[in-house]
């Protein structure tokens, strides 16, 4: 698991509107080039909040969930 990668990806996400739209559409082809495991790509692109929190050790800043992870578990999937 690569703690610094899956940080690296939120804060991307808060930042760039094009990339978070990428990883809204495709996360595992808006990840690809990152140092992540399989999991870690699966619980960014779902939005698994608690998980990302334990296994990094790091208490998500609200910003960053009200950002990334709120409008991504809201989408609608077809």
């Amino acid at each position: 698991m690569s703690k610094e990668a899956v940080l690296a990806v939120l804060k991307r996400a808060t930042e760039d509107i094009g990339f978070y739209g990428q990883l809204v559409k495709d996360y595992s082809a808006a990840l690809k080039g990152y140092d992540l495991t399989r999991e870690e790509a699966m619980r960014i692109g779902t939005g698994d909040v608690r998980w990302i929190q334990s296994h990094t050790g790091t208490k998500l800043d609200e910003a960053v969930i009200q950002r990334v992870f709120i409008p991504l578990l809201s989408r609608e999937a077809y």
